[in-house]
């Protein structure tokens, strides 16, 4: 499946009702709470944005997801994509996403188009309802990621969020439930990509395999 499909096919895909994470989600072995009860919380969830950016490398379709620095918290040392929560200055959530991603990468947003948004996630440890953009560039540019924030970039080929393989499982700790529970992951640049990135991940991986 080449660039140019992939695009097109989510252009598509991204004006359409979208599929929501209820299939990944059959992989895990516990339930996540439902956005709208999450909206009935008082006081209510943090609105948060990432930005899912492809973009060409070496004339093959690439995304861009970080490793978060070790720190006391809930996503201390996880693989996501770039971003964070809304600020008063930002018109939308499309803005939190394009501020946030050159905050923590460094990278210049002038150029890139957003082409959609995906299924927004709830995140209960952060009580964050995060809503996903995904992204187009014809070149990503240098990166200076901010070293409070970030461990590392990874520049992750897209064939690889594709290859039939790529979901995983293993036991992993859930702090909501207090208990172990097997979850699905993405084996991704050999890091363990799991929980909201993950169904990130999917919702995206379903729509280019259904429109590609």
């Amino acid at each position: 499946m080449n660039a140019s499909g992939i695009l097109t096919g989510l252009r598509s895909a991204l004006n359409e009702p979208l599929p929501g994470h209820d299939r990944f989600l059959e992989l895990s072995g516990y339930e996540r709470p439902e956005i709208e009860a999450a909206l009935r919380q008082d006081p209510a969830p943090r609105e948060s944005a990432v930005l899912v950016l492809l973009y060409p490398e070496k004339e093959a379709l690439h995304t861009l997801l970080m490793v978060r620095q070790e720190y006391d918290g809930v996503h201390s040392g996880q693989v996501s994509f770039p971003g964070g929560r809304r600020e008063e200055q930002d018109v939308d959530l499309q803005a939190t996403a394009l501020r946030e991603f050159t905050e923590e990468t460094g990278v210049n947003t002038v150029g890139i188009e957003v082409i959609g948004a995906l299924s927004r996630v709830y995140i209960p440890p952060s009580r964050s309802l995060v809503t996903p953009f995904v992204a187009y560039c014809d070149a990503l540019g240098p990166t200076h990621p901010d070293p409070h924030e970030v461990k590392a970039l990874l520049e992750v080929p897209f064939s690889d969020v594709l290859r039939d393989n790529v979901v995983q499982h293993r036991e992993h700790y859930i702090q909501v439930l207090g208990r172990k529970a097997t979850i699905p992951y993405f084996d991704l640049a050999g890091h363990v990509v799991w929980g909201a990135t993950a169904m990130m991940l999917a919702e995206l991986r379903e729509l280019v395999m259904r429109h590609g």
